[in-house]
């Protein structure tokens, strides 16, 4: 019996009339071994058809027929999509806004955070990939600003963070506060003392939730879900480094407008 894919929602994209999204678990896929079972990571050294087919999987599950991803390069860059491209034709960029109904936009991370916006009444939805380094160059800004370019309101714009790396997980060195602190001395509130001395624990959720909350946007909502502390629901790059893994898989995110 085939597993359905399995995934989360957040409250504030509840609009089954205008929008579809899902964070998307591991669980439900055609991956064997480290990458059990839905990677969708073609970065991956997982077999190729194995990955499309759980792109096929959650595009089924979403009912779309398209699925656009992009190259991600950890930037503030973000792709206007106007129709549905193939995988090795992605832009590199971090993040995608369409005002195009029937196009799923789709984030890939393993701990990072996947960030979906909509606003449903002007029907312009966005995507971001905000590991810290886009999220401290501003990738979320860049994206807000492109889907106002489409016609959405800021205040009418919904964010939902899903599920990444969470402060508990997340020990970092002594060098990393440095690029937060010299945006904001107060981001020395995400930040506090590891173990191991002169390491620190960052909570990435956290900051992330405070710059959406600082953009005047509609809402904004933080599924709480360690990426790297539940093994059975998703991968995750720091696990399988801890664990001497050689690879690991990757979850997706999407959102869309309805067909």
């Amino acid at each position: 019996m085939t597993q359905s894919v399995s995934f989360l929602t957040s409250p504030a994209l509840q609009d089954p009339a205008r929008l579809r999204h899902g964070f998307f678990t591991r669980q439900g896929g055609v991956s064997k071994g480290i990458y059990g079972s839905l990677n969708t990571g073609y970065g991956s050294d997982d077999d190729a058809a194995a990955v499309t087919e759980n792109r096929r999987r959650i595009a089924e599950a979403l009912a779309l027929p398209a699925l656009n991803t992009v190259y991600q390069v950890h930037g503030r860059d973000v792709a206007h999509v106007a129709g549905p491209w193939q995988p090795a034709d992605a832009p590199k960029c971090d993040a995608m806004v369409t005002d195009r109904p029937g196009i799923a936009l789709g984030i890939l991370t393993a701990d990072c955070a996947p960030v979906l916006f909509a606003d449903a009444e002007a029907g312009v939805v966005g995507a971001a990939h905000a590991g810290w380094k886009g999220a401290v160059t501003g990738v979320l800004q860049a994206t807000i600003a492109a889907m106002e370019g489409l016609g959405a309101r800021r205040d009418a714009i919904a964010a939902a963070v899903g599920p990444t790396i969470a402060r508990e997980s997340y020990e970092v060195g002594p060098e990393f506060p440095a690029p937060f602190l010299a945006g904001d001395p107060d981001n020395a509130r995400f930040f506090s003392a590891s173990p191991r001395a002169g390491h620190f624990m960052f909570d990435l959720p956290g900051f992330i939730e405070s710059v959406l909350a600082g953009q005047g946007l509609g809402a904004v909502d933080i599924l709480a879900a360690d990426t790297c502390a539940d093994p059975e629901r998703f991968f995750s790059y720091r696990r399988a480094t801890h664990r001497g893994e050689p690879d690991y898989g990757r979850g997706l995110s999407a959102i869309a407008l309805n067909p």
